[in-house]
This record gives structure tokens, sequence and C-alpha cells, in this order.
């Protein structure tokens, strides 16, 4: 059904890097479950780490991101408000990455200690992760999460390695539907989750990029009646490269979409919709209604990085081989445009 290509399944675990810390062609594919590692080496300036955790509650989307490039570490937290559209975001930058951890592993422990901020998310054998932020000043309030968010058994995700080249690569996990309970408290008001109809969405990255690079990336996690479904599309920065981030799960199982997802839009109005459709076929055929835009710059001079990230709702179809086709009326999620030079 109009895929480009199909593209290689991973099933046995494999270091993402060589001896010489180039791109291991054995990594190159997509696995269902996090069996890359992430062994970056050498390459000083080029190498970029992150996890990003969004989350979906019934009040309040919240985000928490530690990400390190190297030669600073950036730290992220925000929170929107549904309602009153209030978006409240706090950045700390650690140079030099200092108080900063990260591991190799997917689902191991990262955390970012410093006065302005502690960020910890904290990865258990038993399979869920603790998400702990604690910040003294948000908005002039202190702000303290505190939420466990469970990777069910059997449960698969999508696990990605984009090869550029040899040099540049980047291995992306993004790993859907999770469920999520616990809380946020901030100024006097408490905004709970629960398991049953509240979702988190993880953004791994671990790569070696170029100098430049824009990239696309539209997801959602949410229920659609009794099935839960988590989208994932990307666009611009792997195409030409035989691989995509494309993939819908339902209810716990990946289905994967080879072909190139092109996101229009009108880069003079963010806000007006969005399409994302397949480069080939209608397998995917979505319009994003936007209600917010969310707009982070970081300019200082070396380093520069422009996201407008839109929330909003899909409506559309989606054909799923082996599924067929998956109605989206009103589907809660974010779309968003990244520009770095890093």
């Amino acid at each position: 059904m109009g895929n480009q290509h199909s593209e290689r399944l991973l099933e046995q675990p494999v270091q993402l890097c060589d001896a010489k810390g180039q791109l291991n062609p054995l990594a190159i594919g997509y696995a269902k479950s996090p069996l890359i590692e992430s062994n970056l080496s050498g390459n000083y300036l080029r190498k970029k780490k992150w996890n990003y955790w969004c989350v979906f509650g019934e009040e309040i989307l919240f985000s928490a991101t530690i990400s390190h490039m190297d030669y600073a570490a950036v730290c992220f937290v925000y929170m929107f408000h549904y309602d009153s559209q209030q978006l409240i975001e706090k950045t700390v930058t650690l140079p030099l990455g200092r108080g900063v951890k990260m591991a190799p592993g997917v689902l191991d422990t990262v955390s970012a200690e410093s006065k302005e901020m502690t960020l910890r998310f904290v990865g258990h054998q038993e399979g869920y992760t603790l998400l702990n932020a604690h910040i003294p000043d948000f908005d002039g309030e202190p702000l303290h999460a505190s939420l466990k968010i469970t990777h069910p058994e059997n449960q698969e995700s999508l696990n990605v390695v984009i090869p550029w080249d040899r040099n540049h690569f980047q291995f992306t996990a993004k790993h859907h539907t999770l469920p999520v309970e616990g809380s946020v408290h901030h100024g006097g008001y408490e905004y709970s989750f629960d398991a049953q109809e509240n979702f988190a969405v993880l953004d791994y990255g671990r790569g070696m990029w170029p100098r430049e690079a824009t990239w696309n990336w539209g997801f959602a996690s949410q229920r659609i009646g009794s099935r839960r479904v988590g989208l994932n599309f990307g666009g611009k920065w792997t195409d030409g490269t035989g691989m995509t981030e494309n993939a819908v799960i339902v209810d716990g199982k990946l289905y994967k979409i080879s072909e190139d997802v092109l996101f229009g839009y009108d880069r003079e109005d963010f806000k007006k919709p969005w399409t994302l459709r397949t480069k080939f076929s209608s397998d995917v055929n979505l319009t994003f209604i936007p209600f917010h835009e969310r707009v982070a710059r970081t300019d200082a001079k070396l380093v520069y990085s422009e996201v407008h990230q839109l929330f909003g709702y899909f409506k559309g179809t989606i054909y799923l081989e082996g599924y067929g086709k998956l109605v989206i009326s009103h589907m809660l999620g974010c779309v968003e445009e990244h520009s770095a030079k890093w």
C-alpha cells in the first residue's frame, strides 16, 4: 500500500556505534522495543542527547526535558492549561552539562540538578519510570511534579535509527500511550493524573547531528473509544534516508509506515490548519487544527534553536497494513517545526 520500500526490522540487541564512534551499519533499521544501545563516544560538540516527556492530563499538558548538546545542557519544563490557554515555561542552561547525568539505555535513569530546577526520570526494572520535577520559582510559585509512568509489558514502541551517513545519524525512540498516574502541584492547585485515561509520550534521542537541521514532528496519545492510540509522524529530517519515524500504535501494537509523510503548513502563520499526508499514497490523510502556539527560541550566536509547537486536534484517516482504516475525528495532540544550528 504505497510503501516506498520496506525497512529492516531489528530483533536482536545492537550497539549504535562501532569502535571508532561511527554508525554501526547493523543498527540501521527499526525495532519494536528499545534494543539499541546508544554507545556514543568521541565527536566532541556533535553529540546530541535528550529525553523529552510529554504528559496529557485532563486539565493540563505537562512536559519536562533533559537535553545535553555536549557543550551545554538545556533543561526545560512547560505546563499548558487547556481552558485558560495559559502556558508557563522555564528553561535552565547548564554550561558543560554540569549536574546532568545521561545513560545509554532508552529506559535508564537520567537526571539534572541545579538551584533553579531538579529533574529526575528514574527508570525501574519493574517496568515504570518515576518522573520527578522540582522548581522553586515557576512563574513565581513552586512547582512539584511526581508522576509514575508505566511501560506495559507487552506494549510495542517505535525505535528507529536514521542514517544520514557514517558520521551523522540519530537513534530516536518514541514510546506512546504509556499510562500515567500522580500529580503536579503549582500555585495552590493540584492536577492529578489517572492511569486509565491519561498517557505520557517519551521522545528519546541520541545521535551525531549535522551543524544545521530542521524537522517536523506530530504526535498524540489518547483514547479513541475503547482503544489506546498513539500517533507518531516525522518529516524533513528523515527524508531520503530510507527510514522514517512514522508509525501508529493501537492497543500496544506497532504499525510501521515506511512512506515519507509530508507536513503542509503556513510558515507565516503556524496557527492555520496543518496537513499530514503520505508522499505517494493516501494512507495518511490528516488535518491538524491548532488552538495554541508555543514558540521557544534560543540564540547564543554559535547555537540557535527555534521551535514552533502547536497544540490542537488531529482529524482524518490512516490506513494501516494489517489493521485497516483508522478514523480520527478529534484527537488531542501536537505538531512542531524545529530548526537548529548547534
